[in-house]
C-alpha cells in the first residue's frame, strides 16, 4: 500500500473536502480523488461518501481511521530514524489562525534553512482543537493560546509571545476613556469558544461592565474590519502583525495590570518526535 493513498484519505476526513485536502496536500483535486479510488481499490470497498461538496468517511472509513492514523505515524518515524544524527522526517505543527500570518512564516523560514530534510504539516485550527489533537496524539505539536487550566504533566510549553487584551475602536475614540467605550458603545465580542475570548469575557465580569451585545464573532480579524466601519468596539488581544490593511481603528491600552494571552508551543514530552520538536524549539528562541 502506498503510503501517499492513506494520507490523503485521511486528509480529506480531516477537511472535509476534496478540495481542502488538494490545498493541504499541494495536489490538484482530481490527483487527491484519483489517490482514494486507488485506496479503495485495493482494500476492496468505499471508503468516502459524497454529499454535494462535503465528504465523509463510509462505515468502512471511520474502522480504519485510527489504524490508518497510526500507520502514517509509525513511518514518520522510520524516515525520522533513517536520517541519523541529521534533523530528517516528518512533523505536523498545528497553529491558530493569528500565529498562522504573524508567527509562523518566520519561524518555517528560519527551520527550513537549518533543516532542509525536514517535511513540514501545517494543521490550521482554534486553540481548543489543536490542544485536543496533540493530546491524542494526531499532530506533533501546536502554537496555540496557553489554557487557563494548569497544563498536565505529559505536554510541556515554551512561551512564544505575550499579548495584552486592548480596547478597539473606530478611528477618533484613541482620547476616550476605554472601559466608558466598552459601557456605552456597541459592543462585538471574541467569540467565548476561544481561550482569548473566555480571557476577554472574565475582565468584563471582574470589571463589573456589562456591554450592549451587537456580534459575536470567532475571527480577530473579521473584528477589526467591522469596528472600521462603526459597527461597534471590541475587547481583543493585540495579536501580532500583519492586522488586515486599511482598516482604520485605535488601539487604546486598558488600565494597569490588563490580562494578557499568552502564545506558545505546547507538545507531548513522549512524543516519538521529541528531536524534531528540539529543533522547532530551537529555532523559535533564535527569533
Amino acid at each position: 500500500m502506498d503510503t501517499r493513498f492513506l494520507e490523503s484519505f485521511l486528509t480529506v476526513v480531516e477537511s472535509g473536502s476534496m478540495a481542502e485536502a488538494a490545498r493541504r496536500l499541494g495536489l490538484t483535486p482530481a490527483a487527491v480523488a484519483q489517490r482514494i479510488r486507488a485506496l479503495e481499490e485495493e482494500v476492496g470497498t468505499s471508503l468516502l461518501s459524497r454529499a454535494g461538496r462535503t465528504v465523509r468517511p463510509t462505515e468502512a472509513g471511520n474502522a480504519i481511521l485510527a489504524r490508518g492514523r497510526h500507520i502514517l505515524r509509525e513511518v514518520r518515524e522510520l524516515r525520522a530514524l533513517a536520517g541519523g544524527e541529521m534533523v530528517a522526517g516528518e512533523i505536523r505543527l498545528g497553529a491558530i489562525s493569528t500565529a498562522l500570518t504573524g508567527l509562523l512564516p518566520a519561524i518555517l523560514a528560519r527551520l527550513v534553512a537549518d533543516a532542509p530534510m525536514l517535511d513540514l504539516y501545517v494543521v490550521p485550527g482554534t486553540s481548543v482543537e489543536l490542544y485536543r489533537r496533540v493530546m491524542e496524539g494526531e499532530i506533533d505539536a501546536a502554537i496555540v493560546v496557553k489554557p487557563q487550566f494548569t497544563l498536565p504533566k505529559a505536554l510541556d510549553w515554551h512561551l512564544l509571545r505575550t499579548e495584552p487584551l486592548i480596547v478597539l475602536g473606530p478611528e477618533g475614540t484613541a482620547a476616550r476613556a476605554p472601559h466608558d467605550l466598552l459601557r456605552s458603545e456597541p459592543f462585538i465580542r471574541y467569540d467565548r469558544n476561544h481561550w482569548g475570548g473566555r480571557l476577554a469575557d472574565l475582565y468584563l465580569r471582574q470589571a463589573g461592565i456589562r456591554p450592549r451585545e451587537r456580534l459575536e464573532l470567532d475571527a480577530l480579524e473579521a473584528i477589526a474590519v467591522m469596528v472600521s466601519k462603526g459597527l461597534g468596539v471590541s475587547l481583543l488581544p493585540d495579536w501580532a502583525p500583519p492586522w488586515p490593511a486599511g482598516v482604520s481603528i485605535a488601539k487604546i491600552a486598558l488600565p494597569s495590570n490588563a490580562p494578557e494571552r499568552h502564545i506558545g508551543l505546547v507538545w507531548s514530552r513522549t512524543s516519538s518526535r521529541i528531536r524534531l520538536i528540539r529543533a522547532l524549539l530551537t529555532v523559535t528562541t533564535q527569533l
